[in-house]
């Protein structure tokens, strides 16, 4: 079967899928609301599909319409991606990769990787964002990243999942705080204290992690703070506003502050692992996960 439609008619049926209207839709691509809906009609004529549903001013899309959405934005994402490659290429670069992460990845991880990909790959462009997990598993979905850097016990399918560190959970407390680790014995010692976490919607699975901590300690803990960066919950634990909890890798030893008790004697760890999409099809994303241990 041969299909009369140009890429035009991709980015015009895009458009009102996004917009669901024709008007802002024709705005949006600087063409005439005329021409736009005789465009879409002539695509649903050459596809023999009817893409939208039309009910005076209002649009929506038919199933066959949300499929083909979804998939044409996956699909444009790649040939951008294979655009954006070839002018790489064409300027002198090897290539490049987008890194997702959560905070406590920076502080070895991935520094460690990025310095023995570079003895090799010189001439790739590295770009790195900080993201809370849910928004990673969907830059990786839309290929909005590469490589992402999560605190997740699983990921859906489609992705790849390798664990990078285990590790065990800290307390953070200020630096003049009368318990030490000499005199800690357990987490119900601070039954009445005030805790700032990290926000749930950073990672829901960590969180829940992080309250079964409490649970076995036998006390609800108040928390006065939620936040999703490790810098704002040590400066609101040195200013006294309360103590927290935290993965070992994001121990800070220089700041006077603020001190840390690692929780050996509790069974819940963390785990901090490296996820990518096995569709990507980024030819840096191999040559970096060749790397990885």
């Amino acid at each position: 079967m041969s299909y009369q439609i140009e890429f035009r008619h991709i980015r015009y049926f895009l458009a009102v899928a996004e917009e669901l209207h024709y008007r802002k839709a024709a705005e949006k691509l600087f063409i005439s609301q005329p021409g736009l809906s005789r465009q879409i009609k002539q695509m649903e004529k050459d596809l023999g599909i009817v893409l939208f549903e039309r009910h005076n001013r209002k649009v929506k899309l038919t199933k066959a319409g949300e499929y083909l959405k979804k998939e044409l934005r996956l699909n444009l994402k790649n040939i951008e991606h294979t655009f954006n490659h070839a002018k790489l290429l064409n300027d002198g670069k090897h290539g490049d990769l987008k890194f997702g992460y959560v905070g406590s990845a920076m502080q070895e991880i991935i520094p460690n990787l990025l310095v023995e990909f570079k003895k090799e790959h010189q001439d790739v462009m590295v770009g790195l964002k900080e993201l809370d997990n849910q928004k990673q598993i969907d830059s990786l979905f839309s290929y909005d990243i590469d490589l992402g850097f999560v605190r997740l016990e699983r990921v859906p399918l489609g992705l790849e999942m390798k664990m990078l560190l285990k590790e065990s959970f800290c307390l953070v407390l200020p630096s003049e705080h009368p318990i030490n680790e000499r005199n800690f014995k357990d987490l119900s010692q601070f039954k009445n204290e005030s805790f700032i976490l990290f926000d749930p919607k950073y990672s829901a699975s960590y969180y829940e992690k992080v309250m079964q901590i409490f649970d076995d300690s036998g006390f609800i803990p108040v928390i006065s703070h939620n936040t999703i960066h490790a810098g704002s919950i040590y400066k609101l634990v040195e200013n006294n506003f309360g103590i927290s909890i935290v993965p070992k890798s994001l121990v800070d030893d220089n700041n006077k502050n603020i001190k840390f008790i690692e929780l050996k004697k509790i069974s819940q760890k963390t785990t901090l692992s490296v996820v990518w999409n096995k569709n990507n099809r980024n030819p840096m994303l191999t040559k970096i996960i060749e790397l990885i241990p």
